[in-house]
């Protein structure tokens, strides 16, 4: 009897996740199952890549993951990674925010944009008195009763203030998703907060007990892990767990119900049947693909915006960069500044920089500047040099500089996405075996990525009765 096979759209971090999942499920329950990851890139791994050059050590991509999420931790372990995992250095697990000009460390014990204590808050200079009155009036506004979506700006003003959300909020989250406060759901991207306000009635209180409860400093590596020699190990190890049932230079061109299951039109490959898909490629790209046997999901799929961001990399001797011992620092967008965060990567993990050598890395671009991702190379430097000779007094020439952009690669989930997105699924269930994954739907960080990528791959397994 010919096994069923599985067609996987994408090898980013989670088409490879799905592809190496299915292998690894359909193994352990004595089922053959012939899997198919297909990129149109040269290389795997999406946004996720690792550069050596004269003694640093680059990341296009994201540089880490949140090891408070499960699922990237556990992916390492299972690929025999868990030796290769570092934590941030201990010693400089703090950050900084912009504000007239200067860095002012962010508060201690401040989660996002929720304080954890009244104390920490009237002692910092980054807020007004009134602002940090009506920071601390939190305690006494009432929780809201509707549950339906809201946005991040709509949040933080309504619980804790204008100049929370923009000195604090606003800035800490664009440093993450780039996003458009005003459109940014809260439901989606930080439904840990509302939630705080449902069980707790307050960020405040909810923050104190959070403090108070054992076990809530994390696991080893902190709030964050990476991979000693670069995120792209991660990717490598699956790719080359999936061998030969990886085709890179390989694009779908069209797909379209085949019976019970797909046929997919490869370039090159002509037609491959398939018994399940997991498309895990960008929404907009998922919608060109979608056109033919779904064009209501095509029609939803494109209304989930991308923004572009492009990065940075500058490379000094230490003595002409006295980077701070940090992590790196925020720019809120009122103060008018090019540049949207910055990472003091030689800080923040070891082995990034050669000995006597600092590695910063500038982010610029995002939703509400998504021309700065389109700039010339010489004018992205030359304002990213301009930032840090006014905030950090950085003059020198960089010995090492590396830009990488991203266009359209940072997912926007607007108000109402998980409704979208619910919407999406339900109709694509109408289909043959059939699901989606990666960073346009449930989270865009990297173990974000890694479950949807799972998870698709455990319901196609189920629905094909593995």
């Amino acid at each position: 009897m010919t096994p069923p096979r599985i067609l996987v759209l994408g090898a980013g971090i989670a088409g490879l996740a799905a592809g190496w999942r299915i292998l690894r499920e359909s193994e352990a329950r004595g089922r053959h199952v012939e899997v198919v990851v297909a990129e149109a890139g040269r290389t795997h791994g999406g946004s996720i890549a690792t550069e050596k050059a004269d003694g640093y050590l680059l990341e296009s991509g994201p540089d880490c993951f949140l090891a408070i999420k499960p699922a990237g931790v556990e992916l390492c372990r299972e690929l025999g990674l868990e030796a290769n995992l570092i934590g941030t250095v201990e010693a400089n697990r703090r950050s900084f925010v912009v504000q007239s000009g200067r860095l002012h460390p962010v508060p201690e014990g401040f989660y996002l944009m929720a304080p954890g204590s009244i104390r920490v808050l009237a002692g910092s200079a980054l807020f007004s008195w009134p602002g940090k009155f009506r920071m601390g009036l939190e305690l006494f506004v009432r929780r809201r009763k509707e549950t339906t979506d809201e946005s991040l700006a709509s949040f933080v003003r309504r619980r804790l203030g204008r100049e929370c959300l923009e000195r604090l909020a606003q800035p800490m989250i664009a440093g993450i998703t780039t996003a458009d406060p005003e459109k940014l759901s809260m439901l989606a991207a930080m439904p840990q907060f509302p939630e705080m306000e449902r069980e707790h009635g307050s960020l405040i209180r909810a923050m104190r007990k959070r403090k108070a409860a054992p076990g809530t400093s994390g696991p080893r590596y902190g709030m964050f892990a990476t991979l000693d020699g670069g995120m792209q190990i991660l990717t490598d190890s699956l790719a080359a767990s999936l061998g030969t049932r990886l085709r890179t230079a390989t694009r779908v061109t069209a797909l379209r119900p085949s019976g019970a299951g797909w046929t997919a039109t490869l370039d090159p490959g002509g037609d491959l049947e398939a018994a399940a898909v997991v498309c895990a490629l960008p929404a907009p790209r998922a919608a060109e693909l979608m056109d033919e046997p779904a064009a209501d999901v095509a029609a939803l799929l494109r209304t989930i915006p991308f923004a572009s961001v492009v990065t940075v990399h500058l490379g000094y001797r230490e003595e002409e960069a006295a980077l701070p011992e940090a992590m790196g620092f925020v720019v809120p967008a009122v103060e008018g500044r090019f540049t949207v965060a910055a990472s003091f990567t030689s800080r923040k993990f070891p082995g990034r920089a050669p000995p006597g050598s600092a590695l910063l890395r500038v982010f610029a671009g995002g939703a509400t500047r998504e021309g700065d991702a389109d700039l010339p190379d010489d004018e992205v430097l030359e304002r990213v040099q301009a930032d840090l000779r006014d905030l950090m007094e950085i003059r020198a020439t960089p010995s090492l500089v590396r830009i990488h952009r991203h266009r359209g690669a940072m997912a926007q989930y607007h108000v109402g996405h998980l409704d979208r997105v619910a919407e999406i699924e339900r109709r694509a269930a109408k289909l043959p075996p059939f699901a989606f994954a990666g960073c346009s739907y449930r989270g865009v960080g990297v173990p974000d990525c890694i479950k949807s990528g799972s998870d698709a791959a455990r319901g196609m397994l189920e629905r094909l009765g593995i």
